[in-house]
């Protein structure tokens, strides 16, 4: 890699809500960035040119982080557009965020929705990690996305909320396990935040909002760029001593 060769990050699920921040943060912070969506091609270029208007360059590559069939293919895609346009460069940061939210009470969570909250927030990141190894700098940074809701509970959230107690985990056995080659693992858990994930209850639902903003120590629920630049941080060289931790970035909920 040539000594001014700009970094590059690939952020899964960025065409919308925290992806979407996380992915303008880090172009901010002077990445090159590739996006993933599933099915939100639209919404996905908005944001590639959103990236290039910052400055940097901008792509998008259609991914369903729920089916593990598909990321060799994927991997492809990744391993040409470094080819075509940086080079043969690999990637310096990879945040999985994709993900999809289920409220649904312990008695009544069918075995269909633990698989799909397992496929799509574990087995997906875990195997995809995995599967773009190869195509990450030695030093690079790997950002996963847990929850609060791993640390505090509310009632309906026992498939999604495990399943991100379980990243956490993971992070810590990747930290480990990816040291030799000095690559940092860590996590994210956002508190409530206004976007349109859940249905948008957070930003939409006035009363549950305010409900949320009192029992958080600053006062309001979070925003997206509140997370996003912490991804942002934890992908570049201003974290290079952080490693296998969960971060929270709530605002002080619940404590």
């Amino acid at each position: 890699m040539s000594k001014n060769a700009k970094k590059i990050a690939l952020v899964t699920g960025g065409s919308r809500g925290l992806g979407k921040s996380s992915a303008l943060q880090l172009a901010k912070k002077g990445f090159d960035v590739i996006i993933t969506y599933q099915t939100k091609k639209e919404d996905a270029e908005k944001v590639v040119e959103e990236i290039k208007n910052i400055g940097q360059k901008g792509f998008a590559i259609q991914l369903d982080i729920a089916s593990t069939t598909g990321f060799d293919h994927f991997k492809n895609e990744v391993l040409s557009l470094l080819d075509t346009h940086f080079e043969g460069q690999k990637l310096d940061a990879l945040v999985n965020n994709a993900g999809v939210g289920v409220n649904m009470p312990f008695e009544q969570t069918t075995e269909e929705a633990l698989d799909a909250m397992t496929n799509i927030h574990f087995k997906g990141p875990f195997f995809l990690t995995q599967k773009l190894l190869p195509l990450i700098n030695d030093g690079g940074s790997i950002v996963n996305t847990s929850s609060g809701l791993a640390r505090f509970s509310f009632a309906g959230y026992s498939a999604y909320g495990a399943m991100k107690a379980a990243v956490e985990s993971l992070s810590r056995y990747q930290a480990l396990e990816l040291g030799e080659r000095k690559i940092r693992v860590n996590t994210v858990a956002p508190g409530a935040i206004e976007t349109d994930f859940g249905g948008g209850l957070v930003r939409d639902n006035k009363d549950f909002n305010q409900l949320i903003a009192s029992d958080t120590s600053l006062g309001r629920v979070g925003l997206p760029d509140d997370i996003g630049a912490v991804v942002a941080f934890l992908c570049s060289d201003e974290s290079g001593w952080i490693n296998a931790q969960r971060l929270e970035v709530s605002g002080g909920f619940k404590i």
